[in-house]
């Protein structure tokens, strides 16, 4: 089986004429039957997907809550973003298999097979990377003033383009799993996962890799055009009503789509420059030394887009100024909460009378 990133690979990761796996448990082999030390780096993933995954789950389940449990209008926007929680939470379900594995001392063992967990989480990675492409170009209609015969994306339209795309990523999820070609026989009992594998025998799989990294790019660039002509648009128009009482916000705007590409920058790029090397590499025979140098930075990079699920709850208030008003309006309730909760308690306390008491009840609602 070989995914979009092989170091989420199933059981396949060791050829016929590999090394068989030392019985030293800080050493695995990989297809070209070269030995590499992992102990140091499978005990940091263990930690940083620990991290990512309670970070990355209490965010995107809280803003799953206000976008179906509290929030009932939608626009366009907050469709895209309610499918990226979605997406997001899916990935970080992945984690735990992921962390199971490295504190096993990098043994799967699990009753799931590793390639459909590599699958789902590669899925979902590249699924909210064209869902926020679509989020930047929707923007971009909206907020552009020049382009005023085309009208805005509306939120059926935004519904639709959701179901196409995960329509197609499920259908290229099940082609993954039913057309992967059957592990070798001497490797039915393997417990590797999530190495790196050589490709010279599979290089279709390495070009589809490469139209995936191309994709990726496209839309960066898309991104990147997308919210430079929004920021100067919105800074514009800031500069032209900057005597109005609200015409801050759109100086606010602006700095917003900034994060929101910064974000997209630091999650995203890193892995798909490394990409390019990573595949390459696979297509070829480079000694032993380069790949756990290859196999060991494509890991680390991999953390780095992990970590966007973490960061796309900034990026859905900095993103929606409805998300905003409804976590101010929680987050105000509940320290009101917690006043009147002070303040109850404080009736019992020596030196309040019932008048005070009660003129500090007839107060608090006006709070």
């Amino acid at each position: 089986m070989t995914t979009p990133g092989s170091s989420w690979t199933g059981t396949q990761a060791v050829s016929n004429h590999s090394i068989p796996l030392s019985q030293n448990l800080s050493g695995s082999s990989s297809s070209n039957g070269c030995t590499m030390d992992e102990k140091l780096l499978s005990q940091v993933l263990a930690v940083f997907y620990s991290v990512i995954f309670i970070v990355g789950l209490v965010g995107n389940i809280t803003a799953l809550y206000v976008f179906l449990c509290i929030h009932r209008k939608r626009n366009s926007i907050q469709i895209y973003l309610l499918n990226v929680v979605i997406a997001d939470l899916l990935l970080i379900f992945c984690l735990p298999f992921r962390i199971m594995y490295h504190i096993n001392q990098n043994k799967w063992t699990l009753y799931i097979p590793c390639k459909i967990v590599g699958t789902l989480f590669y899925m979902n990675m590249y699924i909210s990377i064209i869902l926020l492409g679509f989020i930047s170009l929707d923007r971009y209609i909206k907020i552009n003033r020049s382009i005023q015969q085309r009208k805005a994306i509306t939120t059926r339209q935004s519904i639709y383009v959701c179901g196409i795309v995960w329509t197609l990523a499920l259908v290229g999820f099940l082609t993954m799993i039913i057309s992967n070609d059957l592990p070798d026989k001497e490797d039915d009992n393997s417990t590797m996962c999530f190495h790196y594998r050589s490709k010279k025998d599979a290089k279709g799989e390495a070009y589809f890799n490469y139209v995936l990294v191309g994709m990726f790019w496209l839309i960066f660039l898309l991104i990147i055009l997308s919210y430079i002509k929004i920021g100067k648009n919105l800074l514009r128009i800031y500069k032209r009503r900057s005597k109005f009482p609200n015409s801050g916000k759109y100086a606010t705007t602006a700095r917003n789509s900034f994060i929101v590409l910064i974000i997209f920058t630091i999650c995203f790029v890193p892995y798909h420059i490394f990409r390019f090397v990573y595949i390459s590499s696979q297509l070829t025979d480079p000694p032993c030394y380069w790949i756990e140098i290859i196999h060991s930075t494509n890991e680390i990079m991999l953390v780095f887009s992990s970590f966007n699920s973490c960061l796309d709850p900034v990026m859905y208030f900095l993103m929606s100024s409805n998300i905003r008003k409804i976590m101010c309006q929680l987050l105000s309730r509940r320290f009101q909460g917690e006043a009147s909760r002070s303040e109850s308690t404080s009736e019992f306390k020596p030196g309040y009378s019932l008048h005070e008491t009660s003129v500090s009840a007839k107060i608090q609602p006006t709070l």
